[in-house]
């Protein structure tokens, strides 16, 4: 999986950039090698926002989008909520996958034995 961290009204560190890679590594292992995932990191400039750091992660599969985002008062915060709803996501999309193939080779055999 190929990981692209942006920044918005903030720069992006080396460390926060290695949490990111950190994190989303259990995300890496689910999906396919060719999967994009891009994580941007923002700060919110107005005193009257409690949580000013947005983490929005984007992640590109073959026939889907799948898209997270998280605010906090503090940026890693933001980056390990923003992976947990990822994460939670990447799981019931590949469950439903699972079900549909499930679905499909019982329908398949189950035809096979009424033709035979």
């Amino acid at each position: 999986m190929r990981i692209e961290v942006k920044g918005r009204h903030a720069s992006v560190t080396q460390a926060q950039r290695e949490q990111v890679e950190r994190r989303f590594r259990k995300i890496a292992r689910q999906v396919s090698e060719l999967a994009q995932l891009e994580v941007e990191l923002s700060e919110q400039h107005n005193p009257s926002i409690a949580q000013p750091y947005v983490a929005e992660a984007t992640l590109h599969l073959k026939g889907v989008t799948l898209r997270a985002r998280a605010e906090a008062a503090d940026i890693g915060h933001a980056i390990n909520c923003c992976e947990e709803q990822m994460s939670k996501q990447v799981t019931r999309h590949r469950e439903k996958r699972r079900k549909r193939r499930a679905t499909r080779a019982a329908q398949a055999a189950f035809g096979a034995q009424a033709q035979a």
